[in-house]
């Protein structure tokens, strides 16, 4: 069993930053690809980005690319979210979940979900 606990977010002004942290228990993650995800309202569940195991390698969605940053620290067993250049459309729900199986876009291929930490973008 893997504990996840997101942490970090809040409201920002647009154009604002903020730096979510995903912390683990139960078991190391270091084994596992990591991924954000987030869910605005009335909208389904996407992809934000993935690290692999050693953080070497890293992917984004072309709607955060170049603005969010995504690294890990497997001594300290937690994933981070760097969000810079917030926009109001970034306004959702976002979760870290630890990859299962399959492809990596997919939500369901993914076993372990945090309970989520809201993030809010005014204009």
């Amino acid at each position: 069993q893997v504990q996840l606990v997101e942490s970090g977010g809040g409201l920002v002004q647009a154009g604002g930053s903020l730096r979510l942290s995903c912390a683990a228990s139960g078991r190391p993650v270091s084994r596992y690809f990591m991924a954000w995800f987030r869910q605005a309202p009335g909208k389904e569940r996407e992809i934000v980005g993935n690290i692999n195991w050693s953080g070497s390698s890293t992917y984004y969605a072309d709607s955060v690319k170049g603005r969010f940053t995504i690294s890990r620290d497997n001594a300290e067993n937690t994933v981070y979210l760097q969000m810079n250049s917030l926009k109001p459309e970034d306004t959702a729900v976002y979760y870290c979940a630890t990859h299962l199986r399959g492809p990596l876009g997919n939500p369901s291929n993914y076993d372990y979900w945090g309970q989520g930490t809201q993030v809010t973008v005014s204009s």
